[in-house]
């Protein structure tokens, strides 16, 4: 269950992944196409404006050459009659030989004086009548220099524009010379002049807002109005008004202004918008296909390179489930050299180590087991020598009571003897024979204290085998708790390894998470490892005191065995004194038998030695009565110890028990 939960969560970061990393590549192209679409936009509509500036400027400057032109040609006629100072035939004459040299002004040269007298070629058709009054007329009469005036509409009803100035021929009336120039002409250089593709042009007079020249020749000698119907001429018309000719918007074209030099004129050009963003509008829409094939195409390489960068956190992941399981039996592959590699070798240090650190405590559960079994062991022996003690102390203390008894006895029998002289050699035998069975008793006292000194010494030197064997169980539990410690420490390092991991999946945002889970699950098997070191560390410290209560008891046995030697060595000198009154009470009394006549001296001496006897039966008895309850203080100790062996065996198996729990 745990498995397949782990494997949809895997499943899930690819999955989150992709629906973090592909929306915000769709954007990011999303963004690119608009930004694109916006630059482009830019980009060409500053492209078209100065396309259309440049267009403009080509056909002012073609019609301000084509004026030029023209102007040049009238004005070096106009110097040449001012050179020459023509009478009537000659100027007639020149008149004429200009006519048709220039075909942009098909009826010539022509004056006017201000007699009203009139000179023009002969085959020109012009109507002079009244010239005074026409518009060429006054407006020469303003300059010295020919120059072009309004456009005005002649006596044939044809547009033109007439180049005027005053003529000094050296005569007394005031004279005008001219030339008409059809705007037929200039219409053609203004329609079929532009430059730009799709863009159209017009020419105004900005005197009186008449059009000049149109693509539509319906509107030609129209006035412009602001309140036209039409947006662009009444855009156009608010524009001149205001004597504003900066390139602008109106309506759904883009228009630009040009000034004629030397004219009036107004060149407007322009162009729909729609026109200029198709090219636009096409790259959008190869931009957006481009975008959507390319997130496709990313989002297949996000695909796969999210498979490849997760299977082996994958992979990790079901590891660290295994170890999280207790098994320690895996080995992590880290094939890439990134993070995840680091971390899959981080987790193989840590698997070695954890391998190494169970091997360890379950070797030394198995040394504690083993020891506690040889603890248990010895407590046994120990009890058993103890209780032997026990029972020979309590034969020692009744064989001192019967010595106690025999020397009271002998002390009166001593006194009998001494006031009862008469009865001695009657009673000599049986005194005799009472000191005999005395010397036998005491013999065997001697003995029975010899074998009670032996059995301390086993039981010191059990002790000291006790006490060597509590101490390697203790230094054993004293390395248990340092590799224990080593356990916490190896614990706060994962920890903390996983604490460095989910930083870093914090910095990495979204793109971080899957690292985030893998740390998370790390963190909660180093708690988990750091709760069994704890535990594994408080049953230690449960061993570690119960082992100095074994070693404290275990002195105090040492301490009670030693106390008992020295009282038993003490009893054995006093039986070793014993016997040796006894056998010289033994040897008086035989002498005694054989010299009754000193049997005064010899009675006074055995009171005085039986009383000495009895005296020290009293403290040997009270010596034995020490001795048996010391002997039974050992026993109870022994007891504990056998106690104390049984817990340390359960502990060890409560040990072992845990490293069973990990696979290695």
């Amino acid at each position: 269950m745990d498995t397949k939960t782990k494997k949809e969560k895997t499943g899930k970061v690819r999955n989150k992944l992709l629906l973090s990393i592909v929306p915000s590549v769709t954007i990011t192209i999303i963004v690119l196409i608009a930004v694109t679409t916006v630059l482009s936009r830019s980009n060409m509509i500053t492209s078209a404006k100065n396309e259309l500036s440049s267009s403009l400027k080509n056909q002012s400057d073609n019609i301000e050459s084509w004026l030029a032109e023209n102007l040049q040609f009238f004005s070096t006629a106009k110097t040449t009659i001012e050179a020459t100072q023509p009478n009537d035939q000659e100027l007639q004459t020149m008149l004429d030989g200009w006519y048709g040299v220039n075909s942009n002004s098909s009826n010539g040269l022509y004056i006017a004086s201000s007699s009203g007298q009139t000179f023009k070629a002969s085959e020109a058709d012009l109507d002079l009548s009244d010239p005074t009054s026409q518009t060429w007329y006054k407006e020469g009469l303003t300059r010295v220099n020919m120059a072009y005036g309004s456009a005005y509409k002649n006596a044939e009803g044809e547009n033109v524009i007439s180049a005027s100035g005053i003529l000094n021929d050296g005569g007394d009336d005031i004279k005008v010379i001219s030339a008409d120039v059809s705007l037929d002409k200039i219409s053609i250089i203004v329609n079929s002049g532009v430059k730009m593709k799709n863009a159209s042009s017009f020419l105004v007079d900005r005197t009186d807002n008449t059009i000049l020249a149109h693509r539509d020749f319906s509107l030609v000698s129209s006035t412009l109005s602001t309140s036209s119907s039409d947006k662009l001429l009444a855009g156009v018309a608010e524009k001149i008004a205001d004597e504003d000719y900066s390139e602008t918007t109106i309506g759904d074209y883009m228009v630009d202004f040009k000034e004629i030099s030397d004219t009036t004129w107004i060149l407007v050009s322009y162009i729909e918008t729609d026109v200029i963003l198709a090219d636009v509008n096409r790259i959008v829409n190869i931009s957006i296909l481009i975008g959507l094939i390319s997130v496709i195409l990313i989002s297949a390489i996000i695909l796969l390179t999210i498979n490849r960068t997760v299977a082996p956190l994958s992979d990790i992941s079901k590891d660290i489930i295994a170890m999280s399981g207790g098994d320690f039996t895996i080995d992590v592959e880290a094939k890439s050299n990134d993070e995840i590699g680091l971390m899959g070798d981080q987790i193989n240090e840590f698997i070695e180590s954890m391998r190494k650190m169970l091997h360890t405590i379950s070797d030394e559960a198995d040394d504690l087991k083993q020891q506690s079994d040889n603890s248990d062991t010895v407590a046994k022996n120990m009890y058993d020598a103890s209780e032997a003690q026990s029972e020979a102390m309590k034969q020692l203390n009744q064989t001192v009571d019967q010595l106690a008894s025999a020397v009271n006895e002998i002390a009166q029998n001593a006194t009998t003897l001494a006031t009862v002289v008469a009865d001695t050699r009657d009673n000599s035998h049986k005194a005799e024979s009472s000191m005999n069975e005395t010397v036998e008793i005491s013999r065997k006292g001697r003995s029975d204290m010899e074998q009670l000194n032996s059995a301390m010494s086993g039981m010191s030197d059990s002790n000291a085998r006790l006490m060597e064997s509590v101490s390697k169980v203790d230094t054993a539990s004293n390395e248990i708790t340092n590799i224990v410690s080593l356990i916490g420490e190896i614990a706060e390092e994962t920890n903390l390894l996983s604490l460095n991991a989910s930083i870093e999946a914090a910095r990495a945002g979204e793109a971080g998470k899957g690292f985030a889970v893998v740390a998370m699950e790390i963190a909660k098997l180093a708690q988990t490892s750091a709760q069994s070191a704890t535990n594994i560390g408080n049953l230690i410290g449960e061993v570690h005191n119960l082992i100095q209560e074994v070693v404290g008891q275990a002195n105090e046995s040492a301490a009670s065995i030693e106390q008992n030697g020295a009282l038993i060595e003490t009893a054995v000198e006093t039986f070793d004194k014993i016997y040796d009154n006894i056998q010289a009470s033994n040897d008086l009394i035989k002498d005694m038998i054989n010299d009754v006549e000193k049997v005064d001296d010899v009675a006074t001496n055995v009171a005085a030695i039986a009383q000495e006897q009895a005296a020290s039966a009293d403290e040997i008895l009270a010596t034995s009565q020490n001795m048996v309850e010391q002997a039974d203080n050992i026993t109870r100790s022994s007891q504990d110890v056998a106690d104390n062996s049984h817990k340390l065996a359960g502990t060890s198996d409560t040990l072992t028990s845990y490293v069973q729990q990990f696979k290695i």
